[in-house]
C-alpha cells in the first residue's frame, strides 16, 4: 500500500510511516547539498536566522541539472545523503521533520531522527526524469551563487519515495532478512 503525505510534514504524521513504506509526497519540500548544509549550519551556530524555516520541512539532497526549453525543472535525482551527516542533526533538532536522499546515514543522523522526530526517505538513484516529472514549481530561495546546489523551493506532486529510516528506529539498510 502507498501511503501519502502532504507537507508541510507535522511530527504527528511521522508516526504512521515505517521503514519500507512506499510514500508519494505533495506540497513544497526544498533542496539543499552540502555547500548550502554548510552554510546553515554556520548561521545556526553564529545565532542568525536562517533563509528558511526548517520546521515541518523535508529537504531533498539535491542539484538539480539546468531545465530544458519547455521543462520546469531537469533531472534531480538525490544525491548521496552521507554528505549531510555533518550538518543533519542540527536542522533535525531545530525541527526538520524529512529528509530525502540516498544511501546510509550515521548513527548520530539515526538517533538525532528518534529523539527529535525526522523521517529519512529514499529517492531512486539513476531516475531524476522521473523525479523531475513530479516537480511543478521551482523557486530559488538562498544561495544562487550555489548555483545548482543552491536552496530552492520545490512544489511537487506525487514525488515517489520510501522511508528508509522512521522514527520508531527502523532502518531498511539494517533489516535482517528471514
Amino acid at each position: 500500500m502507498v501511503k501519502r503525505v502532504t507537507t508541510p510534514l507535522r511530527r504527528e504524521q511521522l508516526g504512521d510511516l515505517r521503514a519500507g513504506d512506499q510514500v508519494l509526497i505533495s506540497g513544497e519540500i526544498y533542496t539543499a547539498r552540502d555547500a548550502a548544509h554548510k552554510r546553515l549550519v554556520e548561521l545556526v551556530e553564529q545565532g542568525k536566522p536562517l533563509p528558511i524555516d526548517v520546521k515541518d520541512q523535508i529537504i531533498y539532497y539535491v542539484g538539480p541539472c539546468p531545465a530544458k526549453e519547455g521543462e520546469v525543472i531537469g533531472s534531480c535525482g538525490p544525491t548521496t545523503s552521507g554528505r549531510m551527516d555533518a550538518y543533519a542533526p542540527t536542522l533535525i533538532r531545530l525541527g526538520e521533520t524529512g529528509m530525502i536522499g540516498k544511501g546510509e546515514r550515521l548513527p548520530e543522523v539515526y538517533a538525532a531522527m528518534q529523539e527529535y522526530g525526522c523521517v529519512y526517505f529514499g529517492a531512486t538513484g539513476g531516475a531524476g526524469a522521473l523525479l523531475a516529472s513530479c516537480v511543478e514549481k521551482v523557486e530559488e530561495i538562498a544561495y544562487p551563487d550555489l548555483l545548482s546546489e543552491s536552496i530552492k523551493r520545490l512544489t511537487v506532486k506525487d514525488f515517489p519515495v520510501i522511508v528508509i529510516g522512521d522514527i520508531h528506529g527502523g532502518n531498511l539498510y539494517q533489516r535482517e532478512e528471514n
